[in-house]
């Protein structure tokens, strides 16, 4: 159908000049007036003269009607709209183009590939809204100064497979995912992990822009307690106290649209990630946290851009201070007496101090770390802990009841036990033995 729009369109505009140069050779035009009404040079004007004394014929481009000599050939064109409507069905124009010369060697121009696939009846997944007019803000200069991070809830294995949570970070700056990780849920657990990611490869960032998210803040509505008012200070949350520790700011957005960089980033990767993990065939999140960061490779080469200060803004880590001690879960416990602390499932034993002193009574941050291990840091001290061994039976005294006068040794021996010993008798569940009414206690002059 564009084709034959294309030739109408070429007929037309060839009726006109021969219109236009019959006027000429009439003499009722110049060759100046004709050049105005044409669009062309008096140059090219005086060549259409020329060809026009042979006829219409003379004003038709030599090659309408030949093929173009870098055209793709129909074989490759069918090729194309099958694998768009088969093995990438659902994947926009731009996204299409690149998982073909990735993963099919089929290098397409997005322009090419769209014509192709018009002509293919193949309608696009996707539809370009039109701009809408709203103020942004500009990025920041240097990239560190400020990460954007978020949470998605979405169905990223597939329509019919459970939701999944991917909690990830964005660079202000640069469009830079610098990390992530794949969660049941959005909980603190998932910041850490993309925080820790974050510090590894780049370094800490100047401040965490993110919503008003319980993980972040604590009930702020609420009147502080005691300890609160004690202190001078609101309690932090997990990932507020690793955000102090760090010296990490912490920004919380009032609307979505203020934190625009990341929700953009959800609706490129609930694009982009859902297909490649289901071309990868990738249903677990264990197996998309494998995958993710090849992904993110290839998607910070795509869409990031250079930030407007080259030098880059991420500060090192303070001395002292290591991320995996950070960016875990803190609980304050007290010592006991011999040197353990509580836990769910257990106690946990503390190692012998170096320096010969004693826990007892010292009050300690227990550490549960990404990778399960548990470590007590008190005094500049961080050792790990592990189970307390199980307290030592205590042997106590039975009292065994008088055999039944018919018992028969042949069945003890039968039975297991010695001939002669009376077996034990276990007390009667819930029995209470009350005394008799005669009883001394019940006589208030029995009293002394």
């Amino acid at each position: 159908m564009e084709q034959k729009d294309r030739q109408t369109q070429a007929d037309a505009q060839g009726r006109h000049r021969a219109y236009v140069l019959d006027h000429v050779v009439a003499g009722s035009l110049t060759l100046d007036e004709a050049a105005r009404v044409l669009g062309l040079s008096t140059r090219q004007v005086r060549r259409l003269i020329v060809r026009h004394g042979d006829g219409p014929a003379g004003l038709v481009h030599g090659n309408r009607g030949r093929p173009p000599v870098n055209r793709i050939d129909d074989e490759l064109r069918c090729r194309v709209v099958e694998l768009a409507a088969t093995t990438y069905a659902g994947v926009n124009h731009a996204h299409l183009a690149e998982l073909l010369a990735e993963r099919e060697g089929l290098e397409i121009a997005e322009r090419t590939l769209r014509r192709i696939l018009a002509e293919g009846s193949v309608r696009p997944t996707r539809t370009r809204r039109p701009p809408r007019h709203r103020s942004r803000r500009e990025r920041m200069p240097r990239e560190g100064m400020l990460l954007q991070v978020d949470g998605s809830r979405h169905r990223w294995f597939g329509s019919d497979l459970p939701f999944a949570t991917l909690v990830a970070g964005i660079d202000d700056a640069t469009g830079r995912v610098p990390g992530g990780t794949f969660r049941a849920q959005e909980d603190a657990a998932g910041y850490f992990t993309t925080l820790a990611q974050t510090a590894g490869r780049h370094g800490l960032p100047g401040a965490v822009y993110s919503d008003r998210h319980g993980i972040f803040s604590a009930e702020r509505n609420r009147a502080p307690t005691l300890a609160e008012q004690l202190a001078g200070k609101r309690s932090l949350t997990q990932v507020g106290r690793a955000l102090d520790d760090a010296s990490i700011g912490w920004i919380g957005a009032r609307s979505p649209e203020a934190k625009g960089r990341v929700e953009r980033l959800w609706n490129t990767l609930q694009d982009r990630l859902v297909t490649e993990l289901r071309l990868e065939a990738i249903t677990t999140i264990e197996a998309a946290n494998v995958f993710l960061p090849v992904f993110l490779e290839r998607h910070n080469a795509r869409f990031a851009v250079p930030a407007a200060d080259p030098v880059p803004a991420w500060r090192p880590w303070p001395e002292g201070l290591s991320s995996e001690a950070v960016f875990c879960f803190h609980y304050s416990r007290r010592v006991a007496n011999d040197a353990t602390v509580s836990w769910p499932g257990g106690g946990l034993a503390l190692p012998r101090r170096g320096d010969g002193r004693s826990w007892a009574g010292r009050t300690v941050i227990l550490q549960e770390r990404l990778d399960g291990s548990l470590w007590v840091s008190a005094e500049g001290l961080c050792v790990p802990v592990g189970p307390a061994p199980a307290d030592a039976g205590q042997l106590r005294a039975r009292r065994l009841a008088s055999p039944p006068p018919d018992r028969d040794p042949l069945a003890e021996l039968a039975d297991g036990l010695e001939p002669g010993l009376p077996p034990v008798r276990e007390p009667a569940s819930g029995a209470v033995r009350r005394p008799g009414p005669d009883h001394p206690w019940r006589d208030r002059r029995g009293r002394s």
